[in-house]
């Protein structure tokens, strides 16, 4: 039997690393002092807290579910079991004795003989590549973003490593500055997925390249920045991205800012009122990584600077559903500026 369990007073992140230790999506909640079942938590569950503001730190023991499917250990039928499996969409069925103590996890991948983590995705992957890397300089006065090296590999490769995990063979390379060593890299390179290059005559911003795209994808596709590494489950983002019939989908992560001075709050005739330290703010920020319908090519213009910003905030105009898709902090790197590139040299050394 897997550990898969953890107290009902544990941290949202303690279930996090035991979700991402044990290989799965689902966990058992129990009493710590009398060993009995108290419910379940998935990462689903997880992902609906922290969109309702609940922080990484704070504890999972109103976000369980208290009401959750089991078995009693004398009453296990595998046709029953596989039947409550596809009718619930569950990934863990506790088996409990009469004193709720847990005798047996069932887990899905277990009866269909297959992970239901991971799968192959037959997606195509636009990575936009064309920017300047300003922030990088003075690297990027010498190589396109894309190719700077981390540990001896270009951040390109890392971040497309991460989509061949899932079987995604199909790559789109939206490229402006210095294109023909990025274009060169790729042809020189015997690679096992295809490669094929948007041009863009002038910068286009963040998303009016894509629309060199119409007529060429047919198919929903993900879009990603070239300066981000995103561990995320690809699978669950786009049953999450087709569950709820977006036109766009993205990714986000819960950030916490801290101001580190006193902050001089007023009253409403603007006088001092309090002052308080440390302050911070708590907000979802955007890593780079979208899952977009083909139909949104028709939005963009041609042959114009167009942001992914003014992209979501003009399909919000026009009443498309967006949805955003929350990980934590520690799921993401930033390489796009020095202070953050270090760093992740740094992590991917270990």
């Amino acid at each position: 039997m897997k550990d898969i369990f953890i107290g009902q007073n544990s941290s949202i992140r303690d279930a996090l690393q035991k979700l991402s230790f044990a290989g799965e999506k689902s966990l058992i909640i129990l009493n710590l002092d009398d060993k009995k079942i108290l419910g379940t938590l998935s990462d689903g569950d997880i992902r609906k807290a922290i969109l309702k503001g609940k922080e990484i730190n704070d504890s999972i023991i109103d976000i369980y579910k208290k009401d959750f499917l089991y078995l009693l250990e004398d009453n296990i039928d595998k046709i029953k079991v596989k039947e409550l499996f596809l009718k619930h969409r569950i990934d863990i069925i506790p088996i409990i004795n009469q004193n709720n103590e847990v005798k047996d996890v069932l887990v899905w991948s277990e009866f269909f003989n297959k992970e239901k983590i991971k799968h192959d995705l037959d997606l195509p992957v636009v990575i936009m590549a064309g920017g300047k890397g300003v922030r990088l300089e003075p690297f990027t006065k010498i190589l396109p973003k894309p190719l700077i090296p981390i540990n001896g590999k270009p951040i390109i490769e890392y971040i497309i490593e991460k989509f061949l995990d899932y079987g995604i063979k199909e790559y789109y390379l939206s490229v402006n500055y210095k294109s023909r060593i990025l274009k060169a890299y790729f042809e020189e390179s015997d690679k096992e997925y295809q490669t094929k290059f948007i041009e863009e005559n002038s910068p286009l911003g963040t998303a009016g390249s894509l629309k060199l795209l119409k007529d060429k994808i047919n198919k929903p596709f993900f879009v990603t920045n070239c300066d981000m590494i995103i561990d995320v489950n690809l699978n669950d983002f786009y049953n999450f991205h087709k569950a709820n019939n977006n036109i766009i989908s993205f990714v986000t992560s819960k950030k916490k800012q801290i101001i580190p001075y006193g902050i001089c709050n007023l009253d409403e005739n603007g006088k001092f009122d309090n002052i308080t330290e440390k302050h911070y703010s708590t907000f979802f920020v955007n890593v780079g990584l979208y899952l977009v319908d083909p139909k949104i090519l028709e939005i963009i213009p041609s042959n114009d600077q167009y942001h992914m910003t003014d992209l979501i905030n003009k399909c919000k105009e026009n009443g498309h559903n967006i949805g955003i898709f929350p990980i934590i902090e520690d799921s993401w790197l930033d390489i796009g500026q020095w202070s953050e590139y270090k760093k992740t040299v740094s992590k991917l050394e270990v």
